[in-house]
């Protein structure tokens, strides 16, 4: 007993000091930002909690359960046979965009937005892994990105959901805070840009359903049904976000990662209609339900916020469930014919135009 209790304080010991020194893992909320967060209604006992009572706390042997059917399970195409291609988009032709406003999806989650002469970037994650660690997680899908970070122009924002490894990404931070001019994030998840010296006069961190100007753009931090942390012993610390992102002649609706619930119906009656809804569509599975939602809900959700079009995200970069890696745009299409909204599928690269009524989008994932 006295051996096995020495085994096991060790490692505690190793990993304390390993996620307290290792850059990846980001900052600590500190006690004093505990007192300030304590004003959000989300904030409770020391952590954020969504609306509803989820996600579920599992038990140690629920958590093995869930590790080992993950890491064991084989799932037939569950990635692409090779690396998907990235449509190439000229630097230059970025730098010098002052058109009418348009997105380019970097795969998975990640976009850069250009409205009003403004670049913005949405969860940009450009890492090769998921993970703290690249030993920890399997590759993304594309290898090669549209623009590559570093012939990027100058950013004027870039806008994080939640801390997840998908999501935020210290490498990419790294390359990105010296060319952007400032970070606009969810409560606490400051913690981690300050760890990774990132100028704290740089990060602006909203609650749910607070607003910020941005140079004639509205941006408003909405609710979504997640969870967040970085390592095992800081679940919760930092909240998670959908975002409104209005300028004079577009809206658009950012979700984020979550569950379906009736956020999405709150959140459409204050700020919809939208010309477009970027939609949480992979990594799902009836065990996590209620953090991430499956195909047919994200059609629903689409309806809910009022959105003229959505497009299914957070598919096509990571393999971080159970599922084919085509199941979310199959499930997702036929779902939304059935309930007569309008679903768009560019390919990785390719040009979004935000306002655009022509829909000539190929499925361009199909023998892949």
């Amino acid at each position: 007993m006295i051996t096995t209790l020495i085994i096991v304080g060790f490692f505690v010991v190793v990993y304390l000091v390993f996620t307290n020194f290792y850059p990846s893992f980001g900052g600590n909320v500190t006690k004093e930002q505990q007192l300030f967060y304590a004003s959000s209604k989300q904030f409770k006992n020391g952590k954020f909690n969504n609306t509803n009572p989820v996600p579920k706390d599992l038990s140690f042997l629920e958590t093995l359960k869930l590790a080992y059917a993950f890491f064991t399970t084989k799932v037939p195409n569950g990635r692409p046979k090779a690396d998907l291609k990235a449509t190439k988009i000229d630097s230059v032709n970025v730098a010098n965009y002052k058109g009418e406003a348009r997105l380019v999806w970097f795969g998975h989650s990640s976009f850069l937005l250009q409205i009003e002469g403004k670049n913005i970037l949405l969860d940009p994650m450009f890492g090769k892994v998921a993970a703290p660690l690249e030993i920890l997680g399997a590759n993304r899908f594309n290898t090669e990105f549209p623009l590559e970070i570093e012939k990027l122009p100058q950013i004027d924002a870039v806008i994080f959901s939640h801390d997840h490894y998908d999501h935020l990404d210290y490498q990419s931070v790294l390359k990105l805070k010296n060319k952007t001019n400032h970070f606009y994030v969810p409560l606490g998840v400051k913690a981690h840009l300050e760890a990774w010296n990132v100028s704290l006069d740089k990060i602006s961190e909203l609650d749910w359903w607070q607003n910020i100007q941005f140079e004639g753009i509205n941006l408003v931090c909405t609710p979504a049904q997640h969870f967040s942390g970085r390592k095992l012993n800081n679940g919760q610390s930092t909240l998670w976000s959908s975002w409104v992102i209005q300028s004079k002649n577009e809206n658009i609706y950012f979700s984020g990662d979550s569950g379906y619930a009736s956020h999405f119906k709150e959140i459409g009656a204050k700020y919809g209609p939208f010309d477009l809804a970027l939609m949480e569509c992979g990594q799902y599975n009836e065990m996590w339900s209620d953090i991430h939602m499956m195909p047919e809900e994200t059609a629903q959700a689409g309806i809910d916020v009022k959105a003229k079009k959505i497009m299914p995200i957070h598919w096509a970069g990571f393999k971080l469930a159970l599922h084919e890696w085509t199941d979310p745009i199959k499930r997702v299409k036929k779902e939304a014919e059935a309930l007569n909204i309008e679903v768009i599928t560019p390919a990785i690269g390719q040009e979004i135009r935000v306002k655009n009524s022509v829909n000539n989008y190929s499925n361009w994932w199909e023998n892949l």
